[in-house]
């Protein structure tokens, strides 16, 4: 039950560190209440239990990828 407590203390802390921009991602065993209301609170994606290494990784790049176009969109380079 602590990842109602500490995901958003990581959250908060980057932002005091002026690194609000970082993708967060998290899992374990979260009910999906608690997923919904961390979503909200700024995290991209949760994994559960059983999640495989592979799928998270290519799931991150995929994410990190669309963020990059979407901030590069529009800019004249």
């Amino acid at each position: 039950g602590a990842h109602m407590t500490l995901f958003p203390r990581v959250r908060k802390e980057l932002e005091a560190r002026g690194m609000g921009h970082v993708l967060l991602t998290g899992g374990g065993i979260i009910p999906g209440e608690d997923v919904s209301a961390l979503e909200a609170d700024g995290f991209a994606k949760l994994f559960g239990p059983g999640a495989r290494t592979d799928d998270i990784a290519d799931w991150i790049e995929e994410a990190v990828t669309r963020r990059r176009a979407e901030e590069t969109e529009g800019v004249d380079v």
